[in-house]
């Protein structure tokens, strides 16, 4: 009786990982995945030189490190279904914009490559949205 309650318990773990997967796969491919027009009135108004960017006013945000040992991003590339590829030049966004922004989905990340601002799924690295030319 005890092996097939384990055995129970370990079949609805099992279960509920694939549930899991599968949920997030569905959300995926039906785009529920994506920036709100809030995070995305923030992040455009805090690069526009309005949110006090980590640049001091300098720059209005403007990516000083392009083509300064960064691997940029091919073009085209920065699109929605897209991966991220490995080794590419990705970088945190500022701490006072983060503290303007809720927290992104479980499970994704919003990362700075060049003048876009990406959500990508942490375990994939697929981008589920693309704010472009935010940093110009």
């Amino acid at each position: 009786m005890r092996r097939f309650a384990l055995m129970a318990v370990m079949a609805l773990a099992i279960g509920a990982v694939g549930w899991t997967a599968a949920s997030r796969a569905a959300d995926a491919a039906g785009g529920e995945v994506s920036f709100s027009l809030n995070e995305k009135e923030i992040i455009s108004s805090f690069f526009g030189g309005e949110g006090g960017g980590d640049q001091g006013g300098k720059g209005k945000g403007k990516n000083k490190n392009k083509g300064v040992g960064n691997q940029g991003m091919p073009p085209g590339l920065a699109k929605k279904g897209g991966a991220l590829p490995p080794g590419i030049a990705k970088r945190q966004l500022p701490g006072n914009l983060v503290a303007q922004l809720p927290p992104p989905p479980q499970g994704y990340e919003r990362v700075i490559v060049e003048n876009d601002v990406l959500l990508v799924d942490i375990a994939t690295q697929v981008i589920h949205d693309v704010l472009t030319d935010v940093l110009r």
